[in-house]
C-alpha cells in the first residue's frame, strides 16, 4: 500500500508494515525532549508518586532555555530542579544554558531521517525539516513516554504544501509561514501532517526549512515534515550526527494525501502580521509607516546563524533610528560564537544592538526584553496574542529578520528590499 513519508515512520516505529489514517497505534519513541519549563518539574512529582523510573536515560534530551539566565529566585530555583533530577536519572544529553532547545537539539546531532521523537513544546515539530517525525506532547503524556518509552497516536493525514519558483531577494521562509497562516488559517493544518515540498524548499538551507517546520504550529498542525536529501544529509554530517542516507526515508510517488496546496514563491512579497495572530499577515506594504518602538531578532523561528545573517544585511553601515531598541537574542551559544568569528555579530553591535542572552527570553514573555503598556513592537518571533512579549497592551507585529531589521533602521516598518543592493 502506498504510503506517505509520516506513515512509514510511524509504521516502523509501531512495527508494522503498513499504517492508515484513522488508525489508534502504539508507538516506541526514539527520542524525547524536554526543557526546563514543561520537564522536570512538571513530570518529577508524577515519577515520584507512582515510584517510577526513567525507561533509557540515553533517548532524553533536556535543554533548558525558558528560564535563562534566571532573574528571580524562583526561575534559579526550576533550573536548580532540574540539574539536580537531571544528575539523579542519569541524562547524558542535557544542554544548560546553552541557547533554545528547538535549535539546540539538531545543532548537537540528535536527529535523523526517519526517526519517531515527541517534543514537550508545540514548536517541536521545527524538528520535522529533518525528515523525522516529532510532535508536541504535554507533561502527563511526556511522563508516561519517559516511564515505558511508549506513546499512542491516531495515524494522521497528510497535507501536501508545495512551493514552486524561487525566492525573491529580501524574502525568506518567515514570509512563507506568514503568507501561509494567512492563506489557510489558523486550522489549516487540522491536526494532521503538513509536508513541504517543491523546488523552492529545495533550494532552501537547512535553518530556513526549520523556521517553515517551526511554524507549521501556528498552522494548526501535529507534524511537519521535510523528506532528507543531500542538504539533510550534509548538515547532519557536518554537526557530527550520525551518517544517514537522504534516499532511505521517502515517501510513495502515489500516497495519498488529504490535500495539497500551491504556492509560487516568486510572486511572495515581504509579510506583516499585525496582533493578535499570525493569520492577519499581508504584504509589508499595507502596513508601512506604522512607527515602532522595539525591534526584536530572537526565538528559534527567529534568531537561528541564517537569522542573524539576514538582519545584518540589512544593518551593515547603517544605524538603528533614536528612539528604538533592536534586541537580539541568538538562538544558541554556538551560533553566537559563530556570528561573532564571521563579522555578522560585529555588523549588528555597529549598527545598535542591544544584545540578550540565548533563550526563550521575550519571545514567551520570560526574563530580559519584555514589553512594557502599549509599546509598539516588530519581532521575528511566531507568535503576537496579547500579553504574548510583556505588557497585555503592548503590540506585536511578526515579520521576517530582513523586515525587523528594515523597520529598526527605519523606526517604522519598511520595505527591506529597499534596503538591500
Amino acid at each position: 500500500m502506498p504510503q506517505t513519508l509520516a506513515e512509514k515512520i510511524i509504521a516502523r516505529a509501531a512495527g508494522r508494515s503498513s499504517v492508515k489514517p484513522g488508525e489508534i497505534v502504539t508507538c516506541n519513541v526514539d527520542l524525547a525532549l524536554m526543557h526546563d519549563s514543561g520537564g522536570p518539574r512538571r513530570i518529577k512529582p508524577v515519577l515520584d508518586r507512582l515510584g517510577a523510573k526513567v525507561w533509557d536515560p540515553d533517548k532524553i534530551v533536556i535543554i533548558s532555555d525558558h528560564y535563562v539566565p534566571p532573574t528571580d529566585a524562583e526561575s534559579a530555583a526550576i533550573l536548580d530542579l532540574t540539574r539536580k533530577w537531571v544528575a539523579a536519572n542519569g541524562i547524558a544529553h542535557f544542554y544548560d544554558m546553552q541557547g533554545i532547545c528547538h535549535v539546540v537539539l539538531p545543532e548537537r546531532g540528535h536527529l535523523r531521517p526517519g526517526m519517531f521523537a515527541v517534543g514537550g513544546d508545540s514548536h517541536s515539530t521545527t524538528a520535522g525539516a529533518f525528515g523525522c517525525f516529532i510532535f508536541g506532547v504535554g507533561s502527563t503524556e511526556m511522563a508516561g513516554i519517559v516511564v515505558t518509552g511508549e506513546t499512542w497516536l491516531k495515524v494522521p493525514e497528510t497535507i501536501r504544501i508545495d512551493w514552486s519558483g524561487k525566492l525573491a531577494g529580501g524574502v525568506c521562509a518567515k514570509d512563507a509561514a506568514l503568507a501561509l497562516c494567512a492563506s489557510l488559517g489558523m486550522a489549516g493544518g487540522d491536526y494532521q501532517v503538513v509536508q513541504y515540498t517543491g523546488d523552492a524548499i529545495a533550494a532552501m538551507p537547512m535553518q530556513e526549512r526549520m523556521t517553515l517546520c517551526n511554524m507549521a504550529a501556528e498552522l494548526g498542525a501535529q507534524a511537519a515534515i521535510i523528506a532528507a536529501d543531500d542538504v539533510t544529509a550534509a548538515h547532519i554530517a557536518r554537526v557530527g550526527g550520525e551518517t544517514v542516507d537522504p534516499h532511505e526515508w521517502q515517501g510513495d510517488d502515489d500516497a495519498h494525501y488529504r490535500a495539497t496546496h500551491r504556492f509560487d514563491a516568486a510572486a511572495l512579497s515581504p509579510q506583516v502580521a499585525p496582533p493578535p495572530s499570525p493569520a492577519n499577515a499581508e504584504p509589508v506594504e499595507a502596513y508601512k509607516g506604522e512607527r515602532i518602538n522595539v525591534a526584536y531578532v530572537g526565538a528559534c523561528t527567529g534568531a537561528k546563524l541564517t537569522d542573524l545573517k539576514m538582519a545584518a544585511e540589512v544593518l551593515k553601515g547603517r544605524r538603528v533610528a533614536d528612539g528604538v531598541r533592536l534586541m537580539v537574542a541568538p538562538a544558541s551559544r554556538r551560533e553566537t560564537a559563530t556570528a561573532a568569528a564571521d563579522g555578522t555579530l560585529a555588523a549588528l553591535l555597529d549598527a545598535g544592538a542591544i544584545m540578550l542572552p540565548s533563550g526563550c527570553g521575550a519571545c514567551a514573555g520570560y526574563g530580559t526584553g519584555v514589553l512594557a503598556e502599549k509599546e509598539v513592537c516588530i519581532s521575528t518571533t511566531s507568535r503576537n496574542f496579547k500579553g504574548r512579549m510583556g505588557a497585555k497592551s503592548a503590540n506585536i507585529y511578526l515579520a521576517s529578520p530582513y523586515t525587523v531589521a528594515a523597520a529598526a533602521v527605519a523606526g517604522e516598518i519598511s520595505d527591506p528590499r529597499e534596503f538591500l543592493n
